[in-house]
């Protein structure tokens, strides 16, 4: 594969080939609870039709980027500014699905080193030009798109040929990876040595270690192995101001943590081009558990319980009723999930929401904890189901964001959105969220069908996943989802929520941040960037300085 050019399709997810048809069970209960039109089918333009804004780069700026990279590293073909124009937000899939991108680079830069990351940025600001860096290109919160704001150019840099495994120590269980390393590049190298990183987001196939760091990324391992910004040890980032190295450290009490603050940071401040991460060796023993509860609070009070008491399952996913019942509607045969709930009937589980789980480690550890999570279990009416659901949920993991582009097409809106609370306030702001959503769709005559699930585990909390589905409102969409986005923003923080527990802020979430952590402290991040970014032409319109132009 040629790695200057990004591993996903330039409209959708993912890569072709892996679609599929949406599970007769599926489209019957989206039918029931939103309205699946019948007869629709709106697959995206073709690449030659999609509309582009004129380039406006100066040559002089062109010749210079060329003179550093070479021409062929300097590319301003439709394709290549199509492929680098957005993330995969349901706006961003909206947009190049129809055609109409009114954000994309002048052209993209592909730098092959730390000091041509440097010098580019040098020229970025020298001539007033906004960058916009990219690894994989799986911002779900526009995190990536084309803004200029006050610039009359912008380039997005890609991080393609920034690709290599630095150095892997493995008496302090670290590995050094450069920013554009993709995922299952680094597992397949770790693994093959004995060691694991252990972090999976659900972009992993797709996603880098830089974007990683960028978003404060959490995987659905993160309960066992710790997020991005637990297990980040060292970075460098260069910045229009000159480079950042911060070196490999395990603690430091010199003052506020500076790691920290490129983590999260989106590329507002600079670009990440090179991380140090703890890693871990591989698990002698990996045991999958699974169990059906009557309700989601008893599951919540389970997991809770879990984490608290230390036994810390390495995967854990609490679905709620809604999410059950539309996996349940996928599962095998009419016959099987029969059987399935009367037998959960049987054991006065009426209305069963899942919870799969996955312990790694020492054989006689994980057995133990495994153990002592089915006592926590039974004691909340747990009924026990095995492993399979586990595995077989772990099998397709992944595929999950392919069903969203295949019902677009069909005339299905699919957001997500997520956050995290205090275990005291996670159920009231579950239903909150829940209702909140579907009263917005409703006013706008498009009902809502609103799954939830807990995939983080934290002892003071955990996390909320959402995904919604809702009809399509051909030629409103926009105005659509940016009734549902504004619904769960405002009930997510006005219960006490962080408006993002792993997606990042981008430009979606960043009205809302102000009312999350004080206006003092946005004040005192601004700062920081005019120290580093004085210009201001790092990813403009995201994170401090958002919101989206719609």
């Amino acid at each position: 594969m040629d790695n200057t050019q990004p591993r996903m399709r330039w409209w959708g997810w993912g890569e072709d080939g892996n679609d599929g048809p949406v599970k007769p069970g599926a489209k019957k209960m989206l039918t029931k609870t939103c309205g699946w039109p019948r007869g629709v089918n709106r697959p995206p333009v073709d690449l030659e039709a999609v509309s582009l804004p004129e380039v406006v780069l100066p040559e002089s700026s062109r010749a210079r980027f060329e003179q550093l990279l070479g021409a062929e590293f300097v590319r301003g073909d439709h394709a290549t500014r199509v492929s680098h124009a957005a993330g995969r937000s349901v706006p961003d899939l909206i947009r190049l699905r129809s055609g109409e991108v009114p954000f994309a680079p002048d052209v993209v830069l592909y730098p092959s080193s730390d000091a041509e990351v440097d010098e580019l940025l040098a020229i970025c600001q020298q001539d007033r030009i906004a960058v916009v860096p990219f690894g994989g290109g799986t911002s779900v919160v526009a995190g990536l798109d084309a803004f200029r704001r006050d610039f009359s150019s912008c380039v997005c840099i890609s991080l393609a040929r920034l690709d290599e495994i630095l150095d892997l120590d493995e008496e302090s269980l670290t590995v050094t990876a450069q920013a554009g390393v993709f995922g299952p590049d680094l597992e397949k190298k770790l693994q093959a040595v004995g060691f694991t990183l252990g972090h999976y987001p659900q972009s992993f196939e797709f996603s880098t270690v830089g974007g990683w760091v960028a978003t404060r990324s959490a995987g659905q391992q993160s309960t066992g192995y710790g997020r991005v910004d637990e297990n980040v040890f060292g970075l460098r980032c260069s910045t229009p101001s000159g480079p950042v190295e911060l070196r490999t450290s395990p603690a430091s009490a010199a003052g506020p943590n500076p790691r920290q603050m490129f983590v999260g940071s989106e590329g507002t401040l600079g670009i990440i081009t090179q991380a140090t991460l703890r890693i871990k060796r591989l698990p002698e023993e990996a045991l999958p558990d699974a169990w059906f509860f009557p309700d989601f609070h008893s599951g919540a009070v389970a997991l809770r319980e879990l984490e608290q008491n230390g036994l810390r399952p390495d995967i854990a996913r609490l679905s709620d009723v809604n999410e059950t019942a539309f996996g349940l509607a996928q599962l095998g045969s009419d016959t099987q999930r029969r059987g399935l709930l009367t037998y959960l009937r049987a054991r006065k589980v009426t209305t069963p929401c899942l919870l799969v789980l996955r312990y790694d480690g020492h054989k006689a550890d994980v057995r133990a904890r495994r153990a002592a999570g089915r006592t926590i279990a039974r004691k909340h009416k747990g009924v026990s189901i095995g492993g399979s659901p586990e595995t077989m949920w772990e099998k397709h993991r992944f595929s999950t964001p392919y069903l969203r582009d295949q019902l677009l097409t069909g005339g299905v809106v699919v957001e997500t959105m997520e956050t995290s609370a205090p275990w005291s306030t996670i159920e009231e702001l579950h239903d909150t969220i829940k209702s909140d959503i579907e009263e917005a769709m409703a006013d706008r005559g498009t009902p809502a069908f609103v799954l939830c699930h807990v995939s983080h585990l934290y002892t003071a909390g955990c996390s909320l996943y959402y995904t919604v589905f809702a009809q399509q409102q051909e030629g409103r969409e926009m105005e659509q989802w940016k009734a549902l986005k504004t619904a769960a923003s405002n009930a997510i923080v006005a219960g006490g929520g962080t408006i993002t527990h792993h997606h990042s802020a981008g430009a979606d979430h960043a009205p809302w941040l102000p009312k999350e952590h004080g206006e003092l402290w946005m004040r005192m991040l601004r700062a920081a960037k005019g120290e580093v970014d004085p210009v201001g032409i790092m990813n403009p319109g995201k994170l401090m300085n958002g919101p989206r132009t719609l």
